[in-house]
């Protein structure tokens, strides 16, 4: 099967690509309005870019009605975001806050969940998260109808029980995020690994 996403298929891109590339690790992004509103909101077109600097990428869409999502919106205005991983016991929280609510609605409130202050930016980090990246707008790339925000990574926030301070590595055996699968609703957990070493 061949697909043409450039002309007759153009119209399954979304569907087809989310259902391709996969897992896909999920940005629990925070920002804060110029009014000092806090938004939260996940986005599974996300990856981690590069290490010098260390910069992550990821794409909020639009609404409906072609609007920028609110946290595009805070971006564009203040420059500064948060992303946070999700772990299996933070799914369900992450997923209530993906609901489309007004432009000014704390979500993380109706999640049930709290906030900790950043170091090196405004807006918070979800208290809750496992990990959190504290980042700094390096640009915005519009390409067509997509938005692409890269963000210099800043800090770095990870639960104690997580890093192995000696060696200083994540301890992968005990993080356990999720991944985003199909579209539109399937997710994965990440327990199941296996260990490959690089031929020299």
């Amino acid at each position: 099967m061949e697909l043409d996403l450039e002309g007759q298929h153009a119209d399954r891109a979304y569907a087809v690509l989310a259902s391709l590339v996969t897992p896909r690790p999920i940005a629990w992004v925070t920002t804060l309005s110029p009014e000092g509103v806090v938004n939260a909101a996940p986005f599974s077109f996300f990856n981690v870019l590069g290490a010098e600097p260390p910069i992550v990428g990821f794409c909020p869409g639009d609404r409906e009605d072609g609007t920028p999502k609110d946290t595009a919106r805070n971006v564009r205005l203040t420059h500064e975001f948060v992303v946070n991983l999700v772990d299996e016991d933070l799914a369900e929280a992450m997923n209530k806050t993906a609901a489309s609510v007004p432009y000014g609605t704390n979500e993380l409130g109706l999640a049930g969940l709290t906030t900790a202050p950043s170091s090196a930016v405004k807006p918070p980090r979800i208290a809750e998260a496992p990990a959190s990246l504290e980042c700094a707008e390096w640009a915005t790339l519009q390409i067509g109808n997509n938005r692409l925000i890269i963000g210099v990574v800043k800090r770095v926030h990870i639960r104690d029980a997580l890093f192995d301070p000696e060696t200083m590595r994540v301890r992968t055996e005990a993080f356990h995020v999720i991944g985003r699968m199909a579209s539109p609703h399937w997710y994965t957990r990440t327990r199941d690994r296996f260990e490959m070493v690089r031929p020299a």
